[in-house]
């Protein structure tokens, strides 16, 4: 088993969150995107869509996108429970983690393709314009997320899961964007003063 990284990028960093949380060390391989590495013959061979991460079973297999290796490893190791316990539990981990991924991670991540220099050479056109159309949306998710943690210590409910650890990557990786969390928004920086605090954020 190993799983291609990709050093300081979102989806990556997630996997490794989430390993850690769970205490599993794998071996590990780095894709160096800076360099197009994913781009290449040998890294498409094992994953056509040339992302990561990707994992690569005993067997050959291969698992892309962070998500569903996320999921291959809570079935393996179902503790800690990242993905809740119950099916109503389970299923607002799943709402909350897809709207941490659709409202938030995806823009901060439109808006830092689009607009940082060291992009041009992977997003190519980079849209200035689409970039900038990204950032409201940015800061409209983050007052909803405020009022909604007003009540909880955590994105979906009282205990620590997945959807903290998106939320988590996607707030991280505003600083490349020259993106913050505006003062107002108390809740949101106490919850991530608590999540930035765990020992796996560092993974």
């Amino acid at each position: 088993m190993k799983l291609f990284d990709g050093g300081r990028a979102p989806n990556p960093r997630r996997v490794r969150i989430f390993l850690a949380e769970k205490g599993i060390k794998i071996p590990t391989e780095q894709v160096d995107l800076g360099a197009l590495q994913q781009r290449t013959d040998a890294y498409t061979a094992v994953n056509p869509m040339q992302r990561v991460p990707a994992l690569l079973l005993d067997d050959g297999t291969v698992i892309a996108e962070s998500i569903a290796i996320c999921r291959y490893f809570e079935a393996l190791y179902p503790e800690p429970a990242l993905f809740g316990r119950g099916p109503l539990d389970i299923a607002f981990v799943e709402m909350w983690n897809r709207r941490a991924e659709h409202h938030l991670l995806f823009h901060v991540a439109m808006a830092f393709q689009h607009l940082h220099p060291g992009m041009k050479q992977m997003v190519d056109p980079q849209i200035p314009a689409w970039g900038e159309d990204n950032k409201p949306r940015i800061f409209a998710f983050l007052q909803f997320l405020d009022g909604e943690l007003n009540d909880r210590d955590y994105i979906a409910g009282a205990d620590f899961t997945v959807a903290d650890i998106t939320a988590m990557v996607a707030v991280d990786f505003m600083r490349p964007s020259k993106l913050t969390v505006p003062d107002r928004l108390q809740n949101v920086k106490r919850w991530h003063q608590t999540v930035a605090a765990r020992p796996s954020a560092s993974a």
